[in-house]
C-alpha cells in the first residue's frame, strides 16, 4: 500500500480533523505555570504535572476565575495542532480545583472587582417589603430550591415565581446562570426582585459563584438581586455582588418575605391594646359624666361664696366712704352758699358758712381767712 504524500499545512489539518472527530471537547486538569496575558487580549498558560506539560491558549473574554503560577485547575479545552507544530489546548472555560486554589483565585478577583467598586456598599438596593412577582434562578432538582419555596410558602404565599431552571455547579452552570440573569432583566414585565439560591456543597461545588462573568452579571441587574448560596459560613463574590446576601436558601425566604402568622398575630395585639384603650377611656368618660353634677355644684358653691366675700368687701370699703362716718369721726363739712367749701379761695370775709357736723349743723360768719404756709 502505498502512503499518501502530505504537505505539512496538510499534515496539519489532517491532524486536526482527526482531533476534532475524537476529541471535539476534553476536560483537563493541572497546575498552572508560565501564566501571562498579552496585549490585554491573549491568554497563554502551561497545564502540568509530574510528569508532562502541554501548552493552553485562550481569549481573555473566557477567562472567568483570577489565575496564577502555582494554581491547580479544570480546563475544558479543545486539542488542536498550531501552525507551527506544536501542540496546544485551545481553552473554553477554566474553573479552580481544591480549596486552597478556589480561596486564592476568590482573593484575587475579588481584589480586582473591589477596585471596580462592584462590592460598594452605596449601590446596594433595598428589596421590596413584599414582592408580588419574583425571577428564581436555581436547579429545581435541589434541596436548596425545595427548601426555598416550602419557606417562602409558609410565610406569606401567593407569590407569582417564575423559574430558570440552571445547572448550579458544573463548567457550564456559571453561563446558565448568566444566561437566566439577562433574560429576567430583558422581559416586557420585569420581575421585583432576582433571586438566586443553591444548597450546600464542597468548595468546588460553589466555585461557579465566584465566576467573574456571573459575578458582574449580578452587579449589573437592572432588578434587585437576593443571593443565597450554600451554608451561612460560605462567602462568594456573588453574594458580595447582590443587592441583599442570605446565608442559605431558607434565609432568602425569610428575607424575602414576612411570616403572615407573626403579622397576624401583631395585629391581635394591636386590637387588643386598642381595646383596653378605648375601654379605659370609656371608664373615664362614664366617670366623668357621673363626678359632673357634684363639681359643677362645687364650683357654683364656690363661686357664690367668692361673689358674697367680694360684695362684703365692696360694702366694707363703700361705709369707709360713707360722709357721715367720716363726721363721726370729727371731721365736718363746710358750705358756702350751697357750695363745699374745700380752699381757703372759696370763702372770703363777711361769707355766711354752713357747718355740719355728725350731730349738728352750725351757721357761722367769716371774719378772717388765711392760707397754711
Amino acid at each position: 500500500m502505498e502512503l499518501p504524500i502530505l504537505s505539512v499545512s496538510q499534515l496539519i489539518a489532517v491532524v486536526n480533523q482527526t482531533l476534532e472527530f475524537a476529541y471535539p471537547s476534553i476536560i483537563v486538569e493541572g497546575e498552572v505555570a508560565s501564566f501571562k496575558v498579552s496585549k490585554n487580549k491573549f491568554v497563554f498558560f502551561d497545564l502540568k504535572d509530574d510528569e508532562g506539560v502541554v501548552n493552553c491558549f485562550m481569549m481573555i473574554y473566557q477567562l472567568r476565575h483570577a489565575l496564577e503560577d502555582g494554581m491547580r485547575i479544570k480546563i475544558v479545552a479543545q486539542p488542536r495542532l498550531t501552525a507551527w507544530g506544536k501542540f496546544s489546548l485551545t481553552v473554553r472555560e477554566v474553573m479552580p480545583v481544591g480549596e486552597g486554589n478556589i480561596k486564592r483565585a476568590f482573593e484575587l478577583l475579588r481584589a480586582k472587582l473591589s477596585k471596580e467598586g462592584l462590592f460598594d456598599p452605596a449601590r446596594k438596593r433595598p428589596l421590596p417589603r413584599v414582592p408580588q412577582r419574583i425571577g428564581l434562578i436555581a436547579s429545581v432538582e435541589s434541596a436548596g430550591y425545595v427548601d426555598f419555596l416550602k419557606i417562602l410558602d409558609a410565610r406569606w404565599g401567593d407569590i407569582l415565581i417564575e423559574v430558570a431552571d440552571v445547572q448550579v455547579q458544573g463548567m457550564s452552570a456559571a453561563a446558565q446562570i448568566v444566561s437566566a440573569i439577562e433574560h429576567f432583566n430583558q422581559t416586557a414585565e420585569l420581575p421585583e426582585v432576582l433571586v438566586v439560591v443553591r444548597g450546600g456543597g464542597s468548595a468546588d461545588d460553589l466555585a461557579v459563584f465566584n465566576d467573574e462573568a456571573l459575578v458582574r452579571a449580578i452587579a449589573a441587574s437592572r432588578v434587585p438581586t437576593l443571593v443565597g448560596v450554600g451554608h451561612e459560613v460560605d462567602t462568594s463574590l456573588a453574594d458580595l455582588a447582590a443587592d441583599v446576601r442570605a446565608a442559605t436558601p431558607s434565609n432568602a425566604a425569610q428575607l424575602l418575605a414576612p411570616d403572615r402568622h407573626a403579622i397576624t398575630r401583631e395585629l391581635d395585639q394591636r386590637e387588643h391594646r386598642l381595646y383596653q384603650r378605648l375601654e379605659h377611656q370609656l371608664t373615664d368618660v362614664q366617670r366623668l359624666l357621673r363626678e359632673t353634677p357634684q363639681l359643677m355644684l362645687a364650683r357654683l358653691e364656690s363661686a357664690v361664696v367668692e361673689h358674697k366675700r367680694r360684695i362684703h368687701h365692696a360694702e366694707q370699703l363703700l361705709k369707709q366712704l360713707d360722709p357721715s362716718v367720716v363726721l363721726r369721726r370729727g371731721y365736718a363739712l363746710v358750705h358756702v352758699n350751697n357750695k363745699l367749701v374745700k380752699k381757703a379761695n372759696d370763702v372770703k370775709t363777711g361769707d355766711l358758712l354752713t357747718i355740719a357736723l355728725a350731730h349738728a349743723i352750725l351757721k357761722a360768719e367769716v371774719i378772717h381767712v388765711s392760707t397754711k404756709r
